[in-house]
């Protein structure tokens, strides 16, 4: 399946990659791309542009010259920055401290991408992290935890890992349209409370962020909500995890 990109209107595109697991499971993978009021760009994530999405991305952006900044959201998402920071080497390349740990060949911003710094140059977009449970996990195994991003302009938000859609478009039907990532309640802190903490976190997300229309997942499709669905799904996806996360 060949990489595919989305304009969801107001200045957000969606980029729809490939990451195979073992070489042969497709899961998938994301970068999105923003052009900001000063009329520059910046990424959400990092993912090695090819072919015709390369070129679009090349065409919007002067040949990524305007492109001033890839935020790294997810502290498991490495695999790919490495490329990047050569396809855009005038770029500045934030992460999260796992990030130069992993890719030390690119020059990584002081400040971390979940920081206050980053987040008031950038008021286009919304952010949050996630509560109660690890950004980053001592267990590698463990993805639950990112930084989540919202871009109210075009109702778009992109999330790598916390929540996800059904893996397959087909299973809509049968499945909630938004699931708790599978390593959630082990990603939990080791705190009386922090079930609570996530379970609330996310219910306040539902309602800051109720006017969601593109959700755009990491391993999984774009899917587009109507007007209120977005809140309906994520609340039933919480309301039902909720006593499995609080009772440990």
């Amino acid at each position: 399946m060949s990489d595919k990109i989305y304009n969801l209107d107001a200045g957000f595109w969606n980029i729809r990659g490939s990451f195979r697991v073992g070489g042969i499971l497709n899961i998938g993978a994301q970068c999105s791309l923003i052009q900001l009021a000063s009329g520059n760009f910046i990424f959400l994530d990092s993912y090695a542009l090819t072919g015709d999405v390369r070129d679009e991305v090349m065409a919007l952006t002067d040949n990524g010259q305007k492109v001033e900044a890839v935020l790294n959201l997810h502290p498991f998402h490495t695999i790919h920055c490495a490329q990047m920071a050569k396809d855009f080497p005038q770029t500045i390349f934030y992460g999260s401290s796992r990030h130069p740990t992993k890719v030390p060949e690119v020059q990584w911003a002081e400040d971390l991408v979940e920081s206050d710094a980053v987040a008031q140059r950038y008021p286009e977009l919304e952010f949050s992290i996630v509560r109660g449970i690890d950004y980053i996990s001592s267990n590698e195994m463990i993805h639950a935890g990112s930084l989540l991003a919202y871009h109210p302009a075009s109702k778009s938000l992109h999330v790598d890992d916390t929540f996800i859609s059904p893996p397959i478009k087909a299973l809509e039907a049968i499945l909630p349209e938004l699931i708790l990532h599978p390593t959630t309640k082990k990603a939990l802190k080791d705190k009386p409370n922090a079930g609570q903490q996530y379970c609330d976190w996310a219910t306040n997300l539902a309602h800051e962020w109720q006017d969601v229309r593109h959700f755009c997942a990491a391993h999984s499709y774009l899917v587009t909500f109507h007007k209120g669905e977005f809140k309906k799904a994520l609340l039933k996806a919480i309301n039902k995890a909720r006593p499995k996360l609080e009772n440990i």
